[in-house]
């Protein structure tokens, strides 16, 4: 017999790896149509909700690398979400530190600073991925609650290097060999992407932090459980 569970939706592995336990699944690594039937084939009459979980690119300029957003709505052109209040405010009860409003949902990487402060004037959101809008669209189209939990990695005032986005690997992995040489090309950047480094362990310490204090079902059990 399958047991209940929340599909946890991430990008990179570390990410997957970070929120994999009981009473989850976990889809990662896959972008557009790919994920949205990942995420349709996994989202059975036992799945309780789904769950965008993982790194962000930082919009609002208060927010530091390490700090947590708890999405109210996920924007995307075209395209509006609202999580489920219920299990938000049950995410908020374990993480009272964490910034609760708008995420925005992007299939191309926001990389440069201009580009942040453009989105961030746009929709007012405080963080950005390119995951949360597809799992909120599949959990809208199955009927499902949703949420979304995200970690800031890289603030609204820095830009990601160029070597560092050409590490973004297939399947969710870090590609070496694409960072080195990214190096290669521009020495320039290594400030920068051991900066970037530093706030990726924040990031990581953080929302390893943040699954702990969620507990095996990210708070959607508990909220049920409230509910019945």
């Amino acid at each position: 017999m399958t047991a209940p569970f929340v599909l946890v939706v991430t990008g990179m592995d570390f990410e997957a790896r970070i929120a994999a336990g009981p009473h989850c699944r976990v889809v990662h690594g896959l972008r557009g149509l790919a994920l949205e039937q990942g995420v349709s084939e996994m989202a059975s009459r036992h799945c309780m909700g789904i769950l965008s979980f993982g790194v962000a690119g930082g919009l609002d300029p208060t927010l530091a690398p390490g700090d947590l957003v708890l999405a109210d709505a996920i924007c995307a052109p075209g395209e509006r979400y609202d999580t489920d209040m219920t299990w938000t405010r049950a995410m908020h009860a374990a993480l009272p530190h964490a910034r609760v409003g708008t995420a925005a949902g992007a299939d191309q990487p926001v990389l440069s600073v201009a580009a942040k402060q453009v989105l961030h004037r746009a929709t007012g959101a405080l963080c950005v991925d390119m995951e949360s809008h597809l799992a909120a669209r599949m959990a809208a189209a199955c009927r499902l609650p949703f949420g979304a939990c995200r970690v800031v990695i890289d603030p609204a005032s820095r830009a990601v290097p160029a070597a560092a986005a050409a590490g973004m690997g297939e399947g969710g992995k870090t590609d070496v060999t694409a960072v080195l040489g990214g190096l290669l090309r521009a020495p320039w950047e290594l400030p920068a992407l051991m900066r970037l480094a530093g706030d990726a362990a924040a990031a990581r310490g953080a929302l390893r932090a943040a699954r702990l204090a969620l507990g095996d079902a990210f708070g959607l059990r508990d909220m049920r459980a409230q509910a019945g």
